[in-house]
Parts: structure tokens; C-alpha cells; sequence
């Protein structure tokens, strides 16, 4: 069969995903369909409905779209079944039933950002940075029952750099991601694919998960060395970014940090002591030394550099963050 002829329906949502459809389309390949999220209420009521970047560009392109509230729905399954697509391919999108993912002869994979079988689940890109790892990757696998287990295919693995935030490695793997989807496909329509079971790949290190984040996953705990600080707020900068209340006498105010850099040496102060010099240092005392505060965002407020920041913050006596 040739790429032109073979029917492919792509799922996806996020900007994650649209560098893969890209990739597909401007490749010459039979896209019949995209599967996405319904479009999602935003503004101060909600009255304005915001498109997926998948929907954005698959509507740019004359791409057919369907938006299923629930996918296990009837009417969604048998417009899935007429499309008689060939492969599925998945990107960033939800669980499937097996109603779905069993559908096409030649089954259905997904791209994960992660070097299966470790860091399955929502999140494997910021659990990365955050536990401070020094490689990372892509895997295109077939799905199964239970979610980011089934069959490798492929992998690519890329270093994180020291100063790598969360977004820089979104944005290598995103672009990695499109060329693997494609070399996929390519190689299933070749009959070369030879996929391997998860349970013949675990290492001797611990499978570590990648669950879901929330706001608390993001709030930072001072009692910690300066390295797994630093970890951790790049692992959630710029999205949804590390937080921190700061107390000044009877105020407490909300700090988002984006950018930080780690000063390690004897600390004298309690943990979580603000030290600054009121113009152009900012830093917060952890177990081993002091993470030094770059760049921040005060709640209501704009992200800003540290110098702006204390323009129009005067630190008082007995300053701390918890």
C-alpha cells in the first residue's frame, strides 16, 4: 500500500500534537479525519469557545474534524467505523476504549514523550526535568488495555541539558516527535516493524510514573538541597510554573518563579529565609545553600526580572517563603 492511500485518523489536542499532524500532511500522507477535544470555554463567563491547536490546524487545511464529548458514544463509533480508516494514530489526546484503539487492521499507536516504560502517564516531560534526569526521549507504541503499556516501536533519545526548563525539552521533543511519527508509519507500511513488549525493557532502576499536576504539585518545599530546588522549578517553568507564598509581617503573597540559579554554601539562616540586598539579588535560603531568584511572577501581576521585581518590593525583617 502506498502512504497515499492509506487511511489514517489522527487524535490529538495540544501544541504537542500538531507538529505530528503537520508532519503528516505536508508529507503527502491520507489524513481522513482528526480527533479532537471538544472546544473548551474560556473568558470571564465562558461564552467564547476556544478551538485545539489540532483543531485550528486540520480546519486551516480542510482536514475533517470530529469532537466527541464521550468516546465510547454510539454515534461517534459508528462515524469512526465509516471512515474505514487503516491506522490510528495518537498524540497527546485522552485514554482510548478498546472500541476505539482495536478499530483499523493495523491498529492504532500513540507518541508518548518519554522513554517507556519509564514515566508513563499525563505529565513524563515536567517529571523529567523535575527529577532532575539527563536524558529523556519519544516512544511510539501500539496501545493496549492499560494505559502507556502496550508494544514499543520506536524511541529517540535526547540529552536535558542542565539549563534546560520544561518548555525547552517540550519544544525538542515536539519537533522529534513529528519525524518519528513519520519514519513510523513509514515503517509499518514497510512490514518492518518489530515491537517489543514493556516487560522486556525494565532496567534495574524503579519504573518512576508521571501522574497528573496540579496546583499543589507545584508548591515549592524549602526544606530541600539547592539541586532539587533548582530541579524543581525548571521542571514546571514556564507552565504551569513552581510557587511559593512569601510572608512580610502580616502579608502573604503569592510568588510564581520561572528562572532561579543555585548558590550552594553553608546556610547560617533558617530554611526559607528571604535574603536580598534590595536592588538586584533575590535569594531564599534552602538546606545546602540559597536558590537565587531570576525571574518571577507576582499573583495579579506580570512576569518580570528580579531587579523589577524589588523596584517595588521592599523586604522587611524576617522575610521568608513557605
Amino acid at each position: 500500500m502506498k502512504k497515499e492511500d492509506l487511511r489514517i485518523v489522527y487524535m490529538g489536542t495540544p501544541d504537542f500534537a500538531v507538529e505530528s499532524l503537520r508532519c503528516l500532511v505536508e508529507g503527502g500522507y491520507n489524513v481522513v479525519a482528526v480527533i479532537t477535544m471538544p472546544d473548551k470555554p474560556v473568558g470571564r463567563h465562558g461564552s467564547v469557545l476556544q478551538p485545539s491547536p489540532v483543531k485550528q490546524y486540520a480546519v486551516e487545511h480542510g482536514l475533517k474534524v470530529l469532537q466527541p464529548e464521550k468516546l465510547k458514544d454510539e454515534a461517534f463509533v459508528a462515524e469512526l467505523r465509516e471512515l474505514k480508516a487503516d491506522l490510528q494514530i495518537v498524540v497527546a489526546f485522552r485514554m482510548l476504549p478498546e472500541v476505539v484503539w482495536n478499530m483499523p487492521p493495523m491498529g492504532t499507536f500513540n507518541l508518548h514523550a518519554s522513554l517507556l516504560p519509564q514515566y508513563r502517564g499525563a505529565a513524563p516531560i515536567n517529571w523529567a526535568v523535575v527529577n532532575g534526569d539527563k536524558e529523556t526521549g519519544i516512544t511510539t507504541f501500539f496501545l493496549k488495555h492499560e494505559i502507556d503499556t502496550g508494544e514499543v516501536i520506536q524511541q529517540v533519545r535526547i540529552p536535558i541539558l542542565e539549563e534546560d526548563n520544561v518548555g525547552d525539552v517540550h519544544d525538542k521533543l515536539m519537533m522529534l516527535g513529528g519525524k518519528l511519527v513519520v519514519e513510523t508509519v513509514d515503517n509499518i507500511l514497510a512490514g518492518t516493524v518489530k515491537s517489543i513488549p514493556q516487560e522486556e525493557m525494565v532496567t534495574d532502576e524503579p519504573l518512576r510514573p508521571a501522574p497528573k499536576i496540579f496546583k499543589d504539585t507545584c508548591r515549592i518545599n524549602w526544606n530541600q538541597p539547592v539541586a532539587t530546588l533548582y530541579n524543581f522549578v525548571r521542571g514546571f517553568s514556564p507552565y504551569p510554573a513552581a510557587w511559593t507564598e512569601l510572608h512580610q509581617g502580616n502579608t502573604v503573597l503569592t510568588l510564581k518563579l520561572y528562572e532561579v540559579a543555585k548558590q550552594p554554601t553553608t546556610c547560617n539562616v533558617p530554611v526559607g529565609t528571604v535574603v536580598t540586598d534590595g536592588k538586584n539579588e533575590l535569594k531564599i535560603a534552602a538546606t545546602d545553600g540559597f536558590l537565587v531568584v531570576k525571574n518571577l511572577q507576582l499573583a495579579g501581576k506580570k512576569r518580570m526580572n528580579v531587579k523589577d521585581f524589588l523596584c517595588g518590593f521592599k523586604a522587611a525583617e524576617g522575610c521568608f517563603c513557605e
